[in-house]
C-alpha cells in the first residue's frame, strides 16, 4: 500500500527521540540491529497476545510445551533476520479460542493438521503471487477497520484479563483469594507502565513482568512450579483423514480471512505507517509475510505447533513498549528457543506465574497503539466502512465476516459513487 502524507506525520509523531528519522545512521533504516535495553521490552510487548492463548492451549490441549515454544522462536528469528523490523509472531486467534472451547473435538492431532494445512495454503497463495492480488482487495479503509477491530478487541479483552477474579490462569491457588488481587496488580502496573512509557532507563514492558512474575512467586505461584529442566515430550503428529477434515472445516476456513487482512495486509500497512520512509518497506509485503508463516507452520504442524501468524496488533504492541528493529525478535525468539530446549516444564511454569492481569495491561496499551491509526482515513466513506467493520466484528463471532462484508460495501461505495 502506498504510502500517504499523513502516514509519514503519524510515523513522525510516534517516533522515539532515537529513531532513524532524526539520526540517519540509526539501525532503524541502515537494516542493523539494536539489542539494548528499549529494544528488550518491545520484545516481551506482546505476551499479553500470545501467553494467554497458549498457555490454554498447552493446558487444555495437552500439546507440549517445547513443541510449541520452538516454534515460536524459530518464526521470530526467521522474522527478525529476514525483515529486520519488529514484526510479531502470534497464535491463531480463530484457531486459539475453538480449540479452547472444544478440546475434546480438537485433539492435538487435529490441531497438527491444521498447522500443516494452514502452512501449505499459506506457501501456496504467497509462490504463485495470489497474496499479492488478494491485497489489492483491502483498501485503505478496509485496512483501517481492521486495525481499529483489533484494538478494540485488545481493549476489551485486556480490560476483562485485569478484572478476572482468578490471579493465575494455570489454575495455581492464590493465597489472598478472599481479595481482588488480580485488579489491584492491574490497576498498579498500569499506572506503573503509564508513568514508564517513554522511560529508556527503565522500559515499561520489562518492569510489568518483573512486578508480575513477583507477585505471582508471592502469591502462591511456588505451588505449580516445575524444577525440571531440559526438553519437554515432543510427539510426531501423524493426522487421520479425519483430523485434517475437521481442522478444515472447524479451525482454518474461520481463519483464512483473518489471517489474509491482519496478519498480511494488516501487518504490511501498519509496517508502512510505523516506519514511513524506511526502505526495509521493500520486504515488507502481504506475500512475504505468507511466506514466513508458511514456512515454519507447516512442519510444525508435525510436532503438534500451535498454528501461528504475523499481526498487525502484536506490531503495535513491540513498537509501543520500545522495539524498532529486528534486534526484538531475534531476543524473543532466543528466548522462546531457551524456554523450549534448557528450561522445559521450569520455563512453561515461571511464563504461567505472570498474572492475567499483567498480561492485561499490554493488551490494553497495544490496543491504544493500533486504534489512532484511523485518523489517516480523509473522508467520510473511507469512516464509514472502518466503523462499520469494527461495529459488525465486535458483534459476530468470526471476525472475517465484517472483513469480507466491508471490502463488499467499499467496493459499492466506490463503484457507485456514494457519497456520505
Amino acid at each position: 500500500m502506498d504510502e500517504t502524507a499523513q502516514e509519514k506525520k503519524l510515523s513522525a509523531h510516534n517516533a522515539s527521540p532515537t529513531q532513524a528519522s532524526d539520526h540517519p545512521a540509526d539501525p532503524v533504516l541502515s537494516g542493523g540491529f539494536r539489542f539494548d535495553r528499549m529494544e528488550l521490552a518491545g520484545a516481551f510487548g506482546d505476551l499479553g497476545t500470545l501467553l494467554p492463548i497458549v498457555i490454554a492451549m498447552i493446558l487444555i490441549n495437552n500439546l507440549s510445551p517445547s513443541s510449541v515454544f520452538f516454534a515460536f522462536g524459530l518464526l521470530y528469528l526467521l522474522s527478525g533476520f529476514v525483515y529486520r523490523l519488529p514484526i510479531p509472531v502470534q497464535p491463531l486467534k480463530a484457531v486459539g479460542a475453538i480449540a479452547i472451547a472444544y478440546p475434546a473435538v480438537v485433539t492435538e492431532s487435529v490441531i497438527g493438521a491444521s498447522g500443516i494445512l494452514f502452512g501449505a495454503f499459506l506457501l501456496v497463495v504467497s509462490l504463485t503471487g495470489l497474496m499479492d492480488w488478494m491485497a489489492k482487495l483491502f483498501s485503505q479503509a478496509v485496512v483501517r477497520g481492521i486495525q481499529l477491530t483489533l484494538g478494540l478487541v485488545f481493549l476489551k479483552k485486556g480490560i476483562e484479563l485485569i478484572i478476572h477474579k482468578d490471579l493465575f490462569m494455570s489454575g495455581a491457588q492464590n493465597r489472598l483469594a478472599e481479595y481482588p488481587v488480580n485488579l489491584i496488580i492491574g490497576i498498579t502496573v498500569f499506572a506503573l507502565v503509564l508513568l514508564l512509557l517513554d522511560n529508556r532507563r527503565f522500559p515499561a514492558a520489562l518492569a510489568a513482568l518483573v512486578v508480575g512474575i513477583g507477585s505471582g512467586l508471592a502469591l502462591g505461584g511456588f505451588s505449580t512450579l516445575t524444577l525440571a529442566f531440559g526438553p519437554t515430550d515432543v510427539r510426531l503428529i501423524s493426522p487421520s483423514m479425519s483430523d485434517y477434515w475437521t481442522a478444515l472445516v472447524m479451525l482454518i476456513i474461520p481463519q483464512i480471512p483473518l489471517t489474509i487482512g491482519n496478519a498480511c495486509v494488516g501487518t504490511a500497512s501498519t509496517c508502512t505507517s510505523l516506519f514511513a520512509g524506511n526502505p526495509l518497506l521493500a520486504k515488507a509485503k502481504a506475500g512475504m509475510f505468507a511466506l514466513t508463516m508458511g514456512i515454519v507452520n507447516l512442519p510444525a504442524g508435525f510436532f503438534g505447533a500451535v498454528p501461528m501468524c504475523h499481526g498487525t496488533g502484536g506490531l503495535a504492541a513491540h513498537y509501543r513498549f520500545g522495539a524498532r528493529t529486528g534486534g526484538a525478535p531475534i531476543m524473543i525468539g532466543a528466548f522462546f528457543i531457551l524456554i523450549a530446549l534448557v528450561l522445559g516444564e521450569l520455563g512453561f511454569s515461571l511464563l504461567a506465574l505472570i498474572p492475567r492481569s499483567v498480561l492485561g495491561v499490554l493488551l490494553v496499551f497495544a490496543g491504544l497503539e493500533l486504534c489512532p491509526l484511523l485518523r489517516n482515513l480523509k473522508t467520510n466513506e473511507e469512516y464509514f466502512v472502518a466503523l462499520l467493520i469494527a461495529g459488525i466484528a465486535l458483534a459476530v463471532p468470526n471476525m472475517g465476516w465484517a472483513f469480507a462484508i466491508g471490502i463488499a460495501v467499499d467496493f459499492f461505495i466506490r463503484k457507485m459513487n456514494v457519497r456520505i
